[in-house]
């Protein structure tokens, strides 16, 4: 094994530490599998690295590289668990930023305006009622856990061969928490709203006594010994886990070891990744609740195509503590529910500082529903909302003349084109009733542009951090065990991400706080925008750090554009006749509150989220 240490520092010695030659050619000779690097491995990592590189200059290399092998591989024999973050804190707080750091007494929406009725003749039929409507039921004695319990352990097991989001039920643990939940609450022991709610969680979170998959081949029966910190956060608000629910193959897309996970509202589709199965078990009614997590999409992306409302919490909220780990400065955990309200229930028994997850902030998040949503200053991305001109193909290289193939593939490129095209014409109609409906509802919307700054070239911070939170699947070899193994799946991006140098991750991350300073610098006069889920804001907010808010804004009707035959997993707005729409609430940093008493009125007056996905039976 080279040591790559010792191999670095003879290149900083020769001046190449500011280029992208030591990362080639250390990948380079690791993915060949040698003991020493050759001349001709130098000259070529120097092509790719653009570098000149005097003759004199590789055979010094050669000499001095060569005879150093041992440090690297003492630091791999260490065999560093996934949940051991870097020395480094990301930390999204610029100078001049404040936020609520007490915490008040939670303000619930009055239980006599949430329309439960009386005591249900039939209990599944509040499997679609929101956690708050739940919680009342629940408080007044009408429900008891065990019951609701076991009705949505029932349509789990119902409707998982149609949708596949369990990984595994949680039986046993979910009948002794609810037992004891009813006990609690007959005795006069109300804990709060989500005593004795019956939640999934996505099954990157560690459960004592569970296997905890990721959704990743190779890692079926993995064993973690001890409860996530929103787990246990969960078990002493009284809510009882029923499910560890689908997730991407180590948090990407829908695809797991098991499957598909599928789009309650047609369930041809995948339900979107990589909180598959969190969205798609919400949607459906076999939870009152689920929590996901998102690194860069993860909430957005399923909430939209499966019509549920996910709350994407501020980075440095919520304790990741038992979470796997995919990217330290990017993860983020957050609930994924049936209404806005929900989402702040969740939120305000899960975030706190645990003193594991370093990154957490000493913010207080503090759920107020009767706060006057008129006085909130709200903008919009103005130029988002329009519907802008099509993009049009690169104009094709000059060739002789084009194969039989070449033909059939230009023309297939060119009908998905046209008919990518048509949906997003079609679903325009949504951007405008959003922007209007909010102005019907008294909201002085303040046009403002998205800051300009290329988000897209700082991804690469997360496939670095992820390739080293998954470096020994990498070396090993173990990521042929991996389901998705195209260009665009992990196990090739982990390759590509060892070929980023440090110096260009430290330079994305000099840019990322550039980034970071625009936004802080726009939300000084705003306290919630509203933008469109599909716009640059996804990747943006992703790396800033501020909140989102996703929520059902709508659904396509029997004259929408029929979906594509085949998902690639790179759209969310394909679903077709009868499927949801989304629209998206941005908050500042650990502004939650002010965004979701927003987004709470808008969905009050408009209602989406009542309309429930019709199962196969």
């Amino acid at each position: 094994m080279l040591d790559r240490r010792r191999f670095l520092a003879v290149c900083s010695q020769l001046g190449l530490t500011t280029t992208l030659l030591p990362g080639v050619l250390w990948s380079m000779a690791q993915d060949e599998g040698k003991a020493t690097i050759s001349k001709a491995m130098i000259e070529d990592a120097a092509q790719i690295a653009d570098v000149p590189l005097p003759e004199e200059y590789t055979q010094a290399m050669l000499d001095g590289l060569n005879e150093q092998k041992k440090d690297y591989e003492e630091i791999y024999k260490l065999k560093i668990p996934n949940g051991v973050a870097p020395a480094y804190i990301f930390d999204p707080v610029l100078p001049g930023m404040q936020f609520e750091t007490v915490k008040r007494p939670m303000r619930m929406t009055s239980a006599a305006l949430v329309g439960t009725g009386g005591v249900p003749g039939n209990i599944e039929e509040v499997a679609f009622y929101s956690v708050r409507q739940l919680a009342a039921l629940m408080q007044t004695k009408k429900i008891s856990s065990v019951a609701l319990t076991d009705m949505y352990l029932a349509r789990l097991k119902k409707y998982d061969p149609l949708l596949k989001f369990v990984i595994t039920l949680t039986e046993d643990r979910a009948h002794a928490k609810a037992q004891e939940a009813d006990r609690e609450i007959a005795a006069g022991k109300y804990r709060g709203p989500l005593h004795g709610l019956p939640w999934g969680a996505k099954d990157l979170l560690a459960v004592k006594g569970y296997r905890t998959t990721w959704g990743a081949g190779g890692f079926e029966q993995q064993n973690i010994d001890e409860d996530a910190t929103v787990v246990q956060r969960l078990d002493e608000a009284g809510a009882v886990l029923v499910a560890k629910l689908t997730l991407g193959a180590l948090a990407m897309g829908d695809k797991w070891f098991g499957g598909q996970t599928r789009n309650p509202w047609n369930p041809h589709q995948g339900s979107s990744g990589s909180s598959a199965g969190s969205a798609s078990a919400t949607a459906s009614g076999c939870v009152a609740f689920a929590i996901g997590s998102e690194t860069l999409g993860s909430i957005s992306s399923p909430s939209t195509r499966c019509g549920t409302t996910g709350l994407r919490p501020s980075f440095g909220l919520v304790p990741r503590t038992g979470a796997m780990a995919l990217s330290w400065t990017m993860d983020k955990l957050g609930p994924i529910c049936r209404a806005v309200e929900d989402t702040a229930l969740v939120l305000s028994a899960i975030y706190g500082r645990d003193g594991h997850d370093r990154s957490v902030q000493n913010a207080a998040f503090n759920w107020d529903a009767n706060v006057d949503w008129r006085k909130l200053r709200v903008g919009y991305f103005k130029s988002e909302f329009e519907l802008k001109p099509p993009q049009q193909p690169e104009p094709p290289k000059e060739q002789k003349s084009a194969t039989p193939e070449e033909e059939k593939k230009a023309a297939e490129d060119k009908r998905r084109r046209e008919q990518a095209e048509e949906r997003r014409k079609y679903d325009q109609r949504f951007n405008d009733a959003a922007v209007a409906k909010l102005r019907e509802m008294g909201v002085n919307l303040i046009p403002v542009e998205l800051p300009k700054f290329p988000y897209g070239a700082m991804v690469p911070l997360l496939t670095a951090e992820a390739a080293a939170a998954f470096d020994d699947l990498t070396r090993s070899g173990r990521d042929k065990l991996l389901t998705e193994q195209s260009p665009d799946d992990w196990p090739n991006q982990f390759r590509i991400a060892r070929l980023m140098p440090a110096v260009e991750y430290i330079q994305a991350n000099r840019a990322r706080l550039e980034a970071m300073e625009l936004w802080q610098k726009m939300f000084a006069d705003f306290d919630v925008i509203v933008a469109p889920t599909a716009s640059e804001q996804l990747v943006a907010t992703n790396l800033t750090g501020n909140p989102a808010l996703i929520l059902p804004n709508g659904f396509r009707g029997p004259d929408a554009p029929k979906p594509p035959v085949k998902d690639n997993g790179d759209d969310d707005g394909i679903g077709g006749p009868g499927t949801p729409v989304s629209l998206t609430f941005l908050g500042q940093l650990y502004g939650e509150a002010k965004m979701l008493a927003l987004a709470k009125a808008y969905q009050d007056a408009t209602g989406f989220n009542l309309k429930h996905p019709q199962l196969e039976q």
